[in-house]
């Protein structure tokens, strides 16, 4: 039981922690509500938990051993987080005029596989508690991190919903998207 609250202490830090989905929940919350927002939560939810199951089965080591695969990853990744940070940079800060410019689910899972943080709590978190293969363990610890990974996530889009009310508007919208683009961005130097 202890390992198991370990785990579960393990994903909440990893997954509450602002990094660049935690900031796309937070912009597509204030634009487009919570509702809608959840797309993307459920996709970056799944897309991190494949992840993880897949890290814990061999992928980090399969990865070792073709560094271009690493180093297309990387770039891939600096690339989707830019182009994000674009797209945030040049809203026009009108509320509900863009719904189907909310992030999708598609989005959101393609977004753990290019985030460098999610590499990284993949990474840790296998090595601290599978790093002996167990089978069982691994799929425990995914199924914990499924549900604290979905529930932290939504509450960045929670969050920004709660701020639409500030941000109704557009110049306070436009500096909001702004400076989210700036954390996007600047989130890239974590791959560089």
């Amino acid at each position: 039981m202890q390992v198991l609250l370990s785990m579960a202490a393990f994903a909440l830090a990893a997954s509450i922690s602002p990094g660049p989905v935690n900031i796309v929940a937070l912009g597509s919350g204030a634009s487009h509500g919570f509702t809608a927002s959840l797309r993307h939560v459920s996709g970056a939810t799944v897309g991190f938990t494949v992840l993880l199951l897949l890290t814990g089965l061999g992928l980090n080591e399969l990865l070792a051993g073709w560094p271009a695969a690493s180093r297309l990853l990387q770039w891939g990744g600096i690339a989707f987080l830019l182009y994000l940070a674009w797209k945030l940079a040049s809203d026009n800060g009108e509320l509900g005029q863009n719904q189907q410019r909310c992030p999708s689910f598609r989005h959101g899972a393609i977004m753990q596989w290019l985030n460098p943080k999610a590499w990284l709590a993949a990474l840790a978190g296998m090595g601290a508690y599978a790093s002996d293969g167990n089978h069982s363990l691994i799929w425990q610890f995914a199924a914990i991190y499924f549900v604290i990974c979905y529930l932290s996530i939504a509450c960045w889009a929670y969050a920004g919903a709660r701020l639409q009310h500030l941000l109704r508007h557009p110049a306070r919208m436009r500096l909001f998207n702004r400076l989210l683009a700036l954390l996007l961005a600047g989130s890239t130097l974590y791959l560089l």
